[in-house]
């Protein structure tokens, strides 16, 4: 039959092209969907700590906060805590200060000190920091660009914390299993770069070839089970 071979020639050819990225599509997807998000996040070794309670008499207000900082107007303002402590995070022209809100003294940008201090705060649980650099130039792992502290910590899933020096805060989390998912989706989305494109043409190509494989197969089967079907039904009738 005409269809069943052109079906059978053109499922094998594809097969044979895209075969390989199929089967890297399948184990990625297996293994992404085996490591729990929350480890993967890094969010299992994240410190709990109780609601800082300060009295409003104690903080400096908003006003001395910001010319602390040396701005005349603000995008934005957050009490928030570091460290503990209560501290102001002040925006003014895409620039961020950090300011206690105990004193006034400005907190940033962040010395190694206090990213250490940071970083053990953030940390839940008992390892020692292998090393702390600030980075102008950061792997690949931490996306966007330098200057930001880079936090190593001695422990069994090679964590590594980046620090904003601007902001104080934790901006991303990587481990030896952020890493390994990190590999299978960029292996599943074939951005062998960082990741980040999953609209490229190849991708888009390779997605429409497993298609078109995945039709032959059912025509393939399809006409397979409906001769075998013909064949059951004959030999009942004799």
């Amino acid at each position: 039959m005409m269809i069943l071979r052109n079906a059978v020639r053109l499922h094998k050819w594809l097969a044979l092209i895209i075969g390989l990225q199929v089967m890297i599509w399948l184990l990625g997807g297996l293994v992404m969907s085996a490591l729990p998000i929350e480890r993967v996040r890094g969010e299992h070794k994240i410190a709990e700590h109780p609601a800082l309670m300060a009295s409003p008499g104690t903080l400096i207000p908003l006003s001395d906060a910001a010319q602390s900082a040396g701005f005349e107007t603000l995008d934005g303002a957050v009490l928030t805590t570091l460290t503990g402590e209560p501290a102001w995070r002040l925006q003014s022209d895409d620039r961020t200060v950090l300011v206690s809100a105990r004193d006034g003294s400005r907190l940033s940008p962040v010395n190694e000190d206090l990213a250490r201090r940071i970083a053990e705060h953030d940390f839940a649980p008992e390892a020692d920091i292998e090393s702390i650099r600030l980075l102008t130039d950061p792997p690949s792992e931490y996306g966007p660009g330098g200057p930001v502290w880079q936090i190593v910590f001695a422990d069994e899933e090679g964590t590594r914390l980046y620090i904003d020096p601007e902001s104080g805060l934790v901006r991303a989390r990587r481990s030896d299993a952020w890493r390994l998912f990190d590999f299978f989706w960029r292996l599943h989305v074939m951005d062998y770069d960082d990741g980040e494109d999953f609209n490229h043409p190849l991708l888009i190509v390779s997605a429409a070839l497993g298609v078109m494989v995945a039709l032959a197969g059912l025509v393939i089967l399809f006409i397979r089970m409906r001769r075998s079907w013909m064949i059951f039904r004959q030999t009942r009738t004799r």
